[in-house]
């Protein structure tokens, strides 16, 4: 298996709560950054997103990107690339865990783009990307419920 890039951060909300928030596709350009435009393109049969499009701008890298979601139980979602312009593969997870009066969010991140390049930066950029999510996830969910 790829090593992976992977960092944890507390949320103060409920797990449930958290979960609605990453669930919640049509938002990510409300929160995410570099998430310009999110599209649902088929949901399973508790009617969450089992296909997504994503159309991502990350300053240097721009893509248009299909991701395959699978759900475990009600605190873990991990998603795997179906097709991308800039991508080889793409794997992740969030994992919710109770943590005292919040949720620990561990997110885990494997990328491998088409362009070369070395493992060290390949990583750093893992860990932006991470960090920058789990950053906005945070912001998100504790600013409260959005209408």
């Amino acid at each position: 298996m790829a090593e992976h890039t992977s960092s944890s951060i507390t949320i103060e909300a409920a797990p449930a709560e958290v979960m609605g928030v990453i669930a919640d596709f049509a938002r990510y350009p409300d929160w995410t950054g570099e998430v310009k435009e999110a599209e649902v393109l088929d949901t399973d049969d508790q009617g969450r997103a089992k296909q997504v499009r994503l159309v991502m701008d990350a300053g240097a890298i721009k893509d248009d990107q299909t991701l395959g979601y699978t759900w475990t139980g009600e605190n873990e979602v991990s998603w795997t690339l179906v097709k991308s312009q800039m991508l080889r593969s793409l794997d992740g997870s969030y994992l919710l865990k109770p943590s005292g009066t919040g949720t620990e969010v561990t997110y885990k991140l494997i990328v491998d783009v088409k362009i070369p390049m070395l493992g060290m930066i390949k990583r750093k950029a893992e860990k932006v990307i991470i960090d920058r999510a789990l950053a906005g996830l945070k912001k998100r969910v504790e600013s409260g419920p959005q209408d």
